[in-house]
């Protein structure tokens, strides 16, 4: 039995919250016609990821008139893909789109997501940005780089240029909650997947309020985890590394016997000191590579949840408790 004849909700809009004070009014303000217009029972899963302002109290605020909207409040924050997994965990709809509350996506364009799905017999619709002028320069080149490095090393079905604004079937949903992964990054674990795709593209916008929950600190660490889940060309250039290292000692070995024999010797503190430079910088490089994936080992066994639920205000109309 499929979701939708279990509960009665077609759409489920997961939406990660973390200090969107500024942005929830105008966010509330486009989503709920956008799928008031669908005609569709559904359902909209707030996830707040450990709000320090007042998103959270914004939130039940908009649910006394707003019957759709329901709150899953995380103990601490764990993160936006930590976040995500809670709500595609607890969505229930037959199709879960998710969709940040910045308004860069904009949530017109679910009904068309859901539309193409239904029509083509897809279990996946991508968002994709097909115009990232209100990004800044930086942004934009970083994340260039960042979608050719991974089409790169995990293939080419991860579709360039498409974030976190995606639609995804039952059955898609349900494969996702089965993995294992610790450090999940939905961009690239849905296109590993394999289920039928679309896309629908779309001009991104400027955030509307508030500032971006992605830093540079964040995104670097986004890439450590995409490409330490991914991939093991990392220990494959360490290997390389080590390598060319090792071939760069002989050649001086070669160099400074020829240069003894010649009796051309000299004091050579600077080939010294640079040789030893050039070892001990590949050496760190090599252990801070193997470090991140022993880590990842570690966590992994660890086997800790991603995150723990304080309040889901579904649980507390059914009666039940949350997790």
């Amino acid at each position: 039995m499929d979701s939708e004849a279990r509960t009665g909700i077609t759409l489920s809009v997961v939406v990660p919250m973390f200090n969107e004070q500024d942005a929830l009014r105008a966010f509330a303000d486009r989503l709920r016609p956008a799928l008031d217009g669908l005609d569709e029972p559904y359902e909209v899963v707030a996830v707040d990821d450990g709000s320090t302002d007042k998103t959270p109290d914004l939130l039940h605020d908009l649910r006394t008139d707003w019957p759709q909207l329901r709150l899953v409040r995380l103990r601490r924050n764990c993160g936006h893909q930590a976040a995500l997994t809670a709500g595609l965990d607890r969505a229930d709809g037959a199709y879960v789109a998710t969709i940040d509350a910045d308004l860069q996506d904009p949530p017109e364009k679910l009904g068309e997501m859901l539309e193409l799905a239904r029509r083509d017999g897809l279990d996946i619709v991508y968002g994709v940005r097909e115009d990232r002028s209100s990004d800044s320069g930086f942004k934009r080149h970083t994340a260039g780089a960042y979608y050719w490095l991974m089409r790169r090393l995990v293939g080419r079905q991860v579709p360039a240029q498409a974030g976190d604004f995606r639609l995804l079937s039952r059955e898609a949903v349900e494969a996702l909650k089965e993995l294992p992964e610790q450090h999940r990054v939905y961009r690239l674990l849905v296109p590993w997947l394999g289920f039928p795709s679309g896309e629908v593209r779309y001009v991104r916008e400027q955030r509307v309020a508030g500032e971006t929950k992605y830093p540079v600190g964040r995104m670097a660490r986004l890439a450590v985890d995409s490409v330490t889940g991914f991939s093991a060309a990392p220990l494959r250039v360490a290997t390389w590394l080590g390598a060319v290292s090792f071939v760069t000692c002989l050649l001086l070995v070669v160099f400074s016997l020829s240069v003894y024999l010649a009796g051309m010797t000299v004091p050579g503190w600077t080939s010294l000191f640079v040789g030893v430079l050039f070892i001990g910088a590949v050496q760190l490089i090599c252990v801070g590579l193997l470090g991140e994936y022993v880590g990842r080992i570690y966590t992994a066994v660890q086997r800790r949840p991603a995150y723990y639920v304080a309040e889901d205000t579904a649980d507390r109309a059914a009666g039940r408790t949350g997790r």
